[in-house]
Parts: C-alpha cells; structure tokens; sequence
C-alpha cells in the first residue's frame, strides 16, 4: 500500500510509514523518536500492523477449507509425458533407471514428480505468504546426519529444488507423500489420513510456539532431544534409535572402505560398480578435480586450511536418488596425511522444478521476498539450504564443471533415514507430527512465524483441509504411477528396475 506526502506516494510495509528516497533524516521533535525506522530492520511496534492480525486477515483471501480442494484441468500434463519432460538434459543412458525407479509405487512416483504436483499445486489457493521452500519436502526427504561435533541433526535434508514460493505447497507435498508412504506399508486409510492430518496440525501447532518465543530462541529451535517430546512421537523412538546407530557408520571412511581400493604407490582409486558407480576418463576426472578451485572460494574463509590437508585421489561417476537419476553426480576421494579418506559429492544443480510455477503464485510481497537472484544453481541450492536448516553441512558450497552448474557438499556425512513406508500405523502418524514440526520450523526462518500462525489460527479448520487434499492427491498419484507402468509394460517408455 501507499501513503501520500509532500513528495509524492511513499511504499510501506505492513502499515509502516517509510522516508521518502532521498530525504533527510527526520529531526526529533516533540512526540517524536530520535531513531529512524533502519531498511533491513523491523519498524518500530508502535509502528506496525500486528502481523497475527494482518495473517488472520488473509484467511478472507484464502479459507482454511479452501485448501481442501483437488483442482484439475484438461491442461494438465499426463504421468508418461511428464516423466519424458523432466528427462530433458539428463544422460540419455541412466534415464532408464529413473524411470524404473519411479514405477516401483505411487510413493516413488510422488518422489520423482515434483514438477508435476508444482504444476497442480499452482492452481491451488495460497494465503499469499512466501517462504523458502524445500521445493521437495516429501517424507522420504527428512532425515539424520552429522554436525561439526560428531553429533546428529535430524532436519530437512534435501534441496534440489529449493525456491521461494507458498509455504502451503511444502505441507501439502509432505501430507500426500505420508498418506501414500502409509498405503505402500500397508496402513488402513483411516491411519493414512490421520498421519497427514497430524502433520499439519503439528506444523501449526510449531509455527504458534514459534511465534511466542524471542526470535533468537526461535530461530535455533528445535533441538534432537526436545522434538520427539515436542511432537509426542514417542512410538518412533525406537525406530529413530535404530537409524541414529547406522548413521553414526555412514561415513566416509567406511564408503572409500568398501569403493575403492590400495594401488602399489600407496594413492587410492574408486573401484567399478556399475552401473550405480563407476571411473571416469581422465579427462572427465581432471575436470572435476579442477572445479574444486572455484568450489574453495564459495566456503568460508576458515574452512580453507581444513580443506588444504588434504589431495585429490581420484574421481567417479555415482548414480543416486530417485529426482535425481540422470543428473551428473560425482564422489571425489580426498585423502589427509594418515591416509584417512574425505569423500565429497559434485552433483549437477538444474533450476528448481517450482520455478515456472512459483514465480506465477499470488504472494503479497509485504509478507516474505525471494533472495535476490543468485545466478548460479548450486549457489541457489546451499543458500536455500542454509536459509532453511539449523545446521548444515560445514562443507558445502559451488562449482561449475564444463560450464554446468554443481552443488559440493560432503558425502556420507553420517546420514541416515527413516523410510516412511515401513513404519507401522503408530509410528508412522508419529513420523507425520516429527516432520511437520521441522517443516514449521524450516519455513520460520525466511517466514515470520507470526503471520503464517496467525494465518493457520488455533483451530483445526487447516488440518482437515489438509488431510483432505492429502488423500485426493494420493489418489491422484495412485493414477499416474498406474499410467506409468502401463506405459512401462507397452514398450512406450524405457525402465530398468532394480536398480
């Protein structure tokens, strides 16, 4: 909105009157403050429109039930043509793979899709916040790994496709995935349904305790310990237990362990196993190798001389995930004087799925404005994810190789993951609460907490829209995956499955 002065109509924020560009600085008079309002900075209280209030008045725009609804449109891609769109510049050799890995289940397909729900998720309504998204926050893409200490984080832990955009279509990837991850394990539909009900009523019940909290102490919640009885997820502790012990072993000494092997001068070298790994020619592994340069700038400044005890040994090609066949992926083996391996991953970064669709959605943007255009997707990738986690990965950064983009960040840093589709009906309803409320929490970081939990209110009203979205979605998927392996079984479409 705009007021009028002297000089001409001035933008504010929230209802906060702001300085003309270019005046002077306002001289302190009676029944005025000294300091002014600081661009970068929040206004004065006294200032502002309550950003609780200014959330609930959004609910006029978009009703909480509004967000129940399933749209469709005889525009709408189908499952083989999408599937065939998001092979586009992938290696024409490895696109199998995904595809077989996608035709596994409808949970597999959701998880190789996130185009397709951004197409249907652009003609949902939105409550015009933006936030930082994930872009991919289905269940599977939660999980444990390591922080600079040795200890375990369980947070958000994928970003390929992070973008600002409504923080809606983060919950309601998540609530659909739960719901079909449930179906896949063999959880009644009640269960199902009830696992994608409680994680959006977790992700408002967190999105309020974070807006009562001082800012600080929101911005670094939540901790390990406190979430699982934050969330009452005390059925999944034993199954959380079990992950935290493997995860502790995934590391990257016992990955080069069991990859690569001792040659005669005593260097070491990744060993064939294809196709999910394999050497590349040398010319390729030059080109790797020598994106590190670039990468080494991108990371702070004191990393450098932890980075700098350690050579390059050598480099392979590494297929991985199920977005992600088909990309260009490498593992880099470093080695330190006693020969202790650091294995890192230079994966390719494409512009995020959401993109074409995000940049369309109706988003005020007095309430959350996108980062500034990085110009590179790897950058795009570890900013988002730094925006969105508490603690990342303290080697993460960019490179380009051959004039494509790629992400750097450790491999095997100590991950580990629940698999949402072997849980029983009671842990996985547990898993829906723990994931909502690290969503809320990721969301609050680039979302003031206040306005989206004024926005979602203390009812329940968003929690059944939710659920209802999340089980019409699931059907949906349920005829896409279906139409997949039709395709599959025609001949129409190439797949290799297994691996």
């Amino acid at each position: 909105m705009a007021e009028t002065c002297a000089d001409g109509p001035v933008e504010t924020r929230a209802g906060v009157e702001a300085e003309p560009a270019g005046a002077e600085p306002r001289r302190e008079r009676p029944g005025h403050r000294r300091i002014p309002v600081v661009p970068g900075l929040a206004p004065r209280v006294d200032a502002v429109v309550s950003p609780k209030r200014l959330g609930k008045e959004l609910r006029e725009r978009a009703p909480r039930s509004a967000h129940g609804g399933l749209p469709s449109g005889p525009e709408r891609p189908g499952a083989v043509r999408a599937v065939e769109e998001s092979n586009a510049g992938r290696l024409p050799e490895l696109t199998p793979i995904r595809v077989g890995r996608m035709a596994a289940s409808p949970f597999a397909f959701l998880r190789g899709s996130a185009a397709l729900m951004a197409h249907d998720l652009a003609a949902t309504p939105v409550s015009g916040i933006g936030a930082q998204l994930c872009g991919d926050a289905h269940a599977a893409n939660f999980g444990l790994y390591g922080d600079a200490r040795g200890g375990l984080v369980i947070d958000i832990n994928d970003f390929d496709e992070t973008a600002h955009g409504p923080w809606e279509w983060d919950l309601k990837r998540l609530a659909a995935s739960l719901v079909l991850a449930g179906r896949q394990g063999g959880a009644d539909e009640d269960s199902c349904r009830a696992a994608a009900y409680d994680a959006a009523g977790s992700y408002r019940r967190t999105m309020r305790l974070l807006a009562k909290l001082p800012v600080l102490d929101a911005w670094n919640a939540i901790a390990d310990e406190e979430l699982v009885s934050h969330t009452d997820a005390h059925d999944l502790l034993g199954t959380l237990e079990r992950v935290s012990e493997k995860a502790r072993r995934n590391t990257s000494a016992r990955f080069a362990a069991k990859s690569t092997e001792r040659l005669p001068d005593g260097s070491r070298r990744f060993t064939d196993a294809p196709p999910v790994l394999r050497r590349v020619a040398d010319e390729e592994a030059a080109a790797v190798a020598g994106s590190l340069g670039e990468y080494l700038g991108t990371l702070p400044g004191d990393r450098l001389p932890l980075l700098a005890r350690f050579t390059v040994q050598d480099v392979a090609f590494r297929v991985v995930g199920t977005g992600s066949v088909g990309l260009r992926s490498y593992v880099v083996l470093l080695l330190d004087h006693r020969a202790a391996p650091l294995v890192l991953q230079v994966k390719e970064a494409r512009p995020s799925a959401l993109l074409p669709y995000a940049e369309k959605a109706a988003l005020d943007p007095r309430l959350g404005r996108p980062a500034p255009e990085t110009g590179h997707e790897g950058r795009r990738i570890v900013l988002g994810q730094k925006q969105m986690q508490v603690v990342s990965d303290v080697l993460l950064g960019w490179s380009t190789v051959r004039g494509r983009p790629f992400q750097v960040r450790q491999f095997r840093n100590r991950k580990g993951s629940v698999d949402p589709a072997a849980l029983t009906a009671a842990e996985l309803d547990d898993y829906g609460r723990m994931t909502g409320a690290l969503l809320a929490r990721a969301h609050a970081h680039s979302a003031d907490p206040r306005l989206i939990a004024g926005y979602c209110g203390r009812s329940e009203e968003l929690d059944e829209a939710v659920a209802a979205f999340a089980v019409a979605y699931a059907n949906r998927t349920e005829a896409d995956h279906a139409e997949l392996v039709a395709a599959v079984r025609s001949g129409r479409i190439a797949a290799e499955t297994g691996v």
